[in-house]
């Protein structure tokens, strides 16, 4: 059985309970025992947003990647809610093919990264078109993937449609058995 948002959207919740846990951490670090850091965003915005993207979108993705693939079987949030993630033939991902569905899954944090560092830099000047666009394409990116889980037959949400994969609740896919076969 295909999981839906709601158990979906606990699940992440779990996670990015650790997700706030690093990023406290990160601060800590950063604030009491090594400063510098944080000149790292407050540069220039390509800085900025390099230093962003190694210190937090790499650590969390590689977080998503490695417990989503089979060598981690499951999220922290994914475990507490007993749901996986699975390709459509109901096998573990690879660590490539869960690192796909994770790009994929936070696009639209990363483009909101890039929105934010630049937007930080125009002070008064208007705000571009061109930045205008990018903020549409973000808003229009998480309803879509907040739509789609609940439009697709197998609760499935963009990311998971263009990376062929689906979250299941494993212990309602055991139930079903070949015709013939004995239960338990």
């Amino acid at each position: 059985m295909n999981a839906g948002f709601p158990v979906r959207m606990k699940a992440f919740l779990f996670d990015y309970l650790l997700i706030l846990a690093y990023m406290l951490i990160l601060a800590i670090f950063s604030v009491f025992l090594f400063p510098p850091i944080q000149q790292l965003f407050t540069g220039a915005p390509g800085l900025a947003q390099l230093s962003g993207f190694l210190l937090i979108t790499v650590p969390v993705s590689l977080y998503f990647t490695l417990a989503d693939s089979r060598i981690g079987g499951g999220s922290y949030g994914k475990r507490i809610t007993s749901i996986r993630v699975r390709d459509l033939n109901g096998r573990p991902l690879s660590f490539l093919h869960s690192a796909a569905r994770t790009a994929l899954k936070f696009m639209p944090w990363e483009l909101s990264h890039f929105l934010v560092y630049r937007l930080m830099w125009l002070g008064d000047d208007p705000v571009p078109v061109s930045y205008m666009v990018i903020g549409g394409l973000i808003y229009a990116l998480i309803g879509a993937y907040i739509a789609a889980p609940f439009l697709t037959k197998k609760k499935q949400s963009v990311y998971d449609l263009a990376a062929r994969t689906q979250v299941i609740r494993p212990e309602t896919a055991a139930i079903k058995q070949k015709p013939g076969s004995l239960t338990a």
